[in-house]
Parts: structure tokens; C-alpha cells; sequence
């Protein structure tokens, strides 16, 4: 079947496409109805099924004969370790962490934060919750005290989850020193904190609140799998929202695991037993999705790699790993290849190593660049296929369906539309645009399965956030385009949100760290443009009258500000000092003309601005402090 006749398929009659791709999913009950609406009126699928996530990534496949075969290649250069897990033994550890988790009191329904580094234990944990009907929420461990405090009091999870350190190149993250001024910040208080120790650093425990992981574990009765609703929630994942406060997406369990299924097959062409590799982290939707739950799924050995594109030790790092575990299918963001390219140009590393298991490359999580898939193409020489999707969405929206049928690759477009996306691009009337007329990048309703069927207790902001600006679609918030031959270019956020190497961040957010500065009369933090991450954000501060500062110590202090309360993720590494900002008459800050102004990009002053002369004195001073 052609892609476009299988597309077809799934836009002519959803309810039946969607009830011949959850038959690969091994049920504990079949679900009575393949698609609804909720008690709010939302589009839910798979009313009626039970069935159980960890139950399908690992007891069906150790009962089906998969037991032998490695179930996770563990690679750390940063510690220099690795290890390898089959089916048979990540069932045992995450049936008997389970049993920890039970012992503790966790039951179906509760929440649990996971606050972890990419090692073994993060992996057993998550699906040691899902094996309860517990739901989790990964906290990626970049992340400062004050983000972790936020999502406690949102989630109000029983147990925080954590290890004693996290690893990077040069230097060690002693967890529990983020762990504990977050939980004094918290007003919700948690029943227990359990902490894995790693050899790197022990962490001391606090009498009657933490509890030392191996210690649990030497006692713990196993645990079996406890059957929930496939509309039950299995896992909550927090990502940036334009207010500044994060929004819980919500992923149920059985649209979740037949989305993961069929993704695998259909878009990434890989097969059972076979060698998939998401280089991420399991703190973002990619880990979530194609670290840990896809690939257990589908019956494939996943790599975790807790290590960097250059630096462990080399840029030939990938490659290294790529012939090591023979991949056959490669998912990164296009901001490590950037890396290795400025690090080994030539890609003379490359010739050390044999690759030739690889059998495609796909690349998400940003806008790749032209030149990026270009040059993976020539070093590859393997189809290099750009995709899209968001933490919302939790698969792809938009790719080259490889396992169908491997189109032609337009460099600057992620694919086609996705069986189950009915994906338009609309005007400010929300009516469809010509061909090559960029608009709002929306998707007709209902979404796919697998999707986030709502926020996290927050009903009225998911309608809000997504559903009310275009009535009948889901808003994505990117702007983009559709060319003549139905290829869809995504062209970039249309709110606040930035994309730093692939980690979506508010930028209001850092504003209000900014704002927070002494000296600081107001500012704007936009995203602009960098060669290697895609985006950084820059800020642009006014002073308060008589405020006496250097600039460069302004913003040392701006700097460590943000460091502090988002996290060296942000990569807020420049801040400006300027006499004014440009604004609309109503005091809406443009950040869009802003962020034109940074980029050297042509724009057209809004009717609304307030004084057209800040525009050039704007510009002077960009160009005077080299932004």
C-alpha cells in the first residue's frame, strides 16, 4: 500500500483504522468503543479497554519468547559503564521495584515525580509505576529547585523518586541539593523521598522522609501488573506554557501504547528485535516516547546513553555507539549533528567506525537547517528524514512514513501529514490557505490516538490553549506552510515558546526572572536565532532612572538569576542593556519585530506601534553590543 492510500485510509474512516491497529496490542479487555467524547466533551479513544503499559513492554514479551533478548544497551561514557538488561531480568527489577513502590503505599491512581539522571533505575521506575496504575511525572534533572517546586505543587505526587548525582563531562549534580530546597519551597508535602545511590556521590538521608533505594529493594515482594482503564492517565509531563506556568500534558494509557505501536512500524520502519536509538533524555517527551515506551513495546532493544554527541570523548561518539550496538534506526535533534559537525567538520571520525547496520536517520525536536540533513546525507549515506511533533502530541504529526513508503526527502520540510493528522495550514479566519502561504499550522479534530486528551486538572486551559482559538481544530502554535506536493515546512513558534537544541522553554518564564532584578524597570526575553542550538534567548533590559551598574555585572547577575530558577538549560548567556522597547499602543512588547531586528531579518512595523522611532535606535544598539 502507498502512503498516500494508507493516509486515505485512516481519513476516511478513523474508527475503523484506529480499531485495526489496537489488535496489536495485547488487551487485557477490548475496548467497547473505539471513539467517544468525555464527560467535557472531549475526543477520547478506546472506551472500555483494560489493559496494562508495563505488561505490554515487558511480561508479553518475555511470555512470547523474548526473555533472552537485551531489552536495554545501558551506555554512560561520562561514568564509563555500561551493562546490558534483557526482558527476563528488566521485568524482574521493575516487578520487584514495583513491589517497593506498593510497600510504600503507592496505588492506582497516584502521582509520583521522578527526578532522575539516564541510567537503568529511571527506565524500572517509570515502569514500575505504570505496573501500579500509578502515574509519573519525569522531572528532567536539569531542571533548578524552583521548576521542581512547581510541578510537586501541581502534581502533589506520594513519592518523589531520585539518585544521589547526575554526571556531566566536567562536573557532578548532586541531586538532593536541588531535591531539598524544593521540597521546603513545595507547599505540598510528599510521604517519602526514595534516592537510587550512585557510586560517583552519596547523598546523606533525611531520618523519616528518605529512604536509600537498594536497601527497599533487598526486601521488596514483587509486584504484578494492576489492570487500568485505557483512558487512565500513564504519565503527566510538564512543558512550557506562555503564562509561565507549566503545563501538565496528560498521556492515557491506551491510545498511548497503540500510537507507540503503530509509530514504530509505520513511521520509523523498524522491526521486533531490531536496535532503535532516541539519543535524548528521558526528561522530554522523545525519552518518554522512544527511549523507553516504543521500543519496549514493539519488542526492540533501546539504547540509553548518558552521554554527549562530542566531549565522551570525541566527536566520533554516535558513531561509536552505532556500530557498537549494530542500530538499525537512529532519532536525534539536529543540534547534536550540529555539534559534531563544528567539532569534525569533515566528519573524519566517521572513517573509524562501521555503520552500515544503520538504516535510516531521523531528526526532530527543532527546525533542521538545510545544510544540517545535507551533510548527514553525504556522511551517512542512509535516508536522512526530518519530522515533526510536539510534547502534546507524543509521536510524529508530520515525517516521511518509512515503514509504509520512503518518499522523496525535500530538505526544510518535515514530511507529510501522519495517518490520523488531518493537518491544514489557516488564515486569521481559520479558513485554508493557498499553497505556499504560510498561516497557523492546526489539525481538524479529533486528534490521533496517543495525543494528550486534556491538561492535567486544568480543563478550562487546555480548551483555551488549544481547542478555542481555531473552533473544530487543535492549534499547534507553529506557524508553516503547505507546498504544491502536500510537503509541510514548519517554520516556526508563533507565542513565546523558544526551542533551545530541542528543549521547549517559556520565555516569559525567564522574563519574570529578569523582571525580578532590582535594577530592571522592564524587559523582554526573545529567542533568536544560533547556529548550533537553534535558538538562545537573549534579554533585553530597560533600567530603572539613576540605576548605577555596570552592564557587564548586570548581567553576570541576570545570568546566575536565571541559572538558578530555570536551570543552565535555559542557556540565558546574554543580556542587554537598551533605552526602550518597542511596544503597541496598548503596551503589547513586539517581540516578533524584536526577534526580526536580532536576526537580521526583513519586517513590517505593525499599524499599532507605539513610536516608529524606536525601531532604529533599536537596531543601533543590536548592532553596537553584537547580539
Amino acid at each position: 500500500m502507498t502512503y498516500q492510500e494508507f493516509y486515505n485510509n485512516s481519513m476516511a474512516d478513523p474508527t475503523a483504522f484506529w480499531k485495526a491497529q489496537a489488535d496489536a496490542i495485547d488487551w487485557f479487555e477490548k475496548p467497547s468503543d473505539i471513539s467517544f467524547k468525555d464527560e467535557n466533551s472531549l475526543y477520547r479513544w478506546y472506551k472500555g479497554g483494560q489493559l496494562n503499559t508495563s505488561h505490554l513492554a515487558l511480561d508479553y514479551h518475555v511470555a512470547n519468547g523474548r526473555g533472552d533478548q537485551p531489552a536495554i544497551f545501558y551506555d554512560s561514557p561520562v561514568t564509563d559503564t555500561k551493562e546490558t538488561i534483557t526482558y527476563a531480568q528488566l521485568l524482574d527489577r521493575v516487578a520487584r521495584f514495583a513491589g517497593v513502590l506498593k510497600a510504600q503505599g503507592v496505588e492506582k491512581g497516584d502521582t509520583v515525580i521522578i527526578y532522575m539522571p539516564m541510567i537503568p533505575q529511571t527506565v524500572v521506575a517509570m515502569l514500575a509505576c505504570a505496573r501500579l496504575g500509578a502515574i509519573h511525572s519525569v522531572v528532567f534533572g536539569g531542571f533548578a529547585a524552583h521548576e521542581l517546586a512547581i510541578r510537586i505543587n501541581d502534581a502533589k505526587p506520594k513519592l518523589i523518586l531520585t539518585a544521589s548525582a547526575g554526571k556531566e563531562i566536567n562536573r557532578v549534580i548532586d541531586y538532593m541539593k536541588i531535591v531539598n530546597p524544593a521540597l521546603d519551597e513545595a507547599e505540598h508535602q510528599v510521604q517519602g523521598v526514595i534516592v537510587y545511590q550512585r557510586d560517583i556521590l552519596e547523598a546523606p538521608l533525611k531520618e523519616g522522609r528518605d529512604f536509600d533505594w537498594d536497601v527497599l529493594l533487598a526486601d521488596a515482594e514483587p509486584a504484578d501488573c494492576v489492570p487500568v482503564e485505557s483512558t487512565d492517565p500513564l504519565y503527566i509531563l510538564y512543558t512550557s506554557g506562555t503564562t509561565g506556568k507549566p503545563k501538565g500534558i496528560v498521556r492515557d494509557n491506551g491510545g498511548h501504547a497503540v500510537a507507540m505501536k503503530f509509530s514504530m512500524k509505520y513511521i520509523y520502519g523498524v522491526e521486533p528485535g531490531e536496535v532503535y536509538w532516541a539519543a535524548s533524555d528521558v526528561g522530554w517527551v522523545v525519552g518518554h516516547s522512544y527511549i523507553v515506551y516504543a521500543p519496549l513495546i514493539h519488542g526492540c532493544t533501546t539504547v540509553l546513553y548518558e552521554g554527549k554527541p562530542v566531549r565522551t570523548p570525541d566527536a566520533g561518539a554516535f558513531w561509536r555507539v552505532l556500530e557498537e550496538y549494530g542500530v538499525s534506526v537512529f532519532f536525534t535533534a539536529p543540534t547534536a549533528f550540529r555539534a559534531i559537525k563544528k567539532e569534525d567538520s569533515e566528519a573524519k571520525l566517521k572513517a573509524q567506525y562501521d555503520t552500515s547496520k544503520l538504516r535510516y536517520l531521523f531528526l526532530a525536536g527543532e527546525r533542521c537547517d538545510v545544510s544540517t540533513l545535507e551533510w548527514c546525507q553525504d556522511v551517512l549515506q542512509v535516508p536522512v528524514i526530518d519530522h515533526w511533533w510536539q510534547t502534546e502530541s507524543g509521536w510524529p504529526m508530520l515525517a516521511n512514513m518509512a515503514g509504509v513508503e520512503l518518499l522523496p526527502v525535500k530538505p526544510g520540510s518535515a514530511g507529510k501529514p501522519v495517518c490520523g493528522y488531518d493537518l491544514k495550514v489557516v488564515g486569521p479566519d481559520g479558513e485554508p490557505v493557498p499553497p505556499n502561504t504560510e498561516g497557523a499550522v492546526v489539525i481538524r479534530l479529533p486528534l490521533a490516538p496517543g495525543t494528550l486528551p486534556n491538561l492535567w486538572q486544568d480543563t478550562a486551559r487546555f480548551i483555551d490553549s488549544y481547542l478555542s482559538p481555531y473552533p473544530g481544530y487543535y492549534f499547534t502554535g507553529d506557524g508553516g506552510y503547505i507546498d504544491e506536493d502536500g510537503y509541510v515546512f514548519i517554520t516556526g513558534r508563533i507565542d513565546d515558546i523558544i526551542n533551545v537544541a530541542g528543549h521547549r522553554l517559556s520565555t516569559a518564564e525567564m522574563e519574570e526572572v529578569v523582571a525580578a532584578h532590582p535594577l530592571v524597570a522592564e524587559c523582554a526575553v526573545i529567542g533568536v536565532h544560533d547556529d548550533l542550538k537553534g535558538q538562545i534567548p537573549v534579554g533585553f533590559v530597560v533600567l530603572k532612572a539613576g540605576a548605577d551598574i555596570a552592564d557587564a555585572e548586570l548581567e553576570h547577575e541576570l545570568i546566575k538569576m536565571v541559572r538558578d530558577q530555570v536551570g543552565p538549560v535555559a542557556s540565558f548567556k546574554k543580556a542587554t542593556v537598551v533605552q526602550r522597547l518597542p511596544k503597541t499602543r496598548s503596551g503589547k512588547i513586539l517581540r516578533r519585530i524584536m526577534r526580526h531586528i536580532v536576526d537580521g531579518k526583513p519586517y513590517n512595523p505593525p499599524s499599532t506601534i507605539e513610536d516608529m522611532s524606536v525601531l532604529p535606535e533599536l537596531e543601533a544598539q543590536v548592532r553596537e553590543a553584537q547580539v
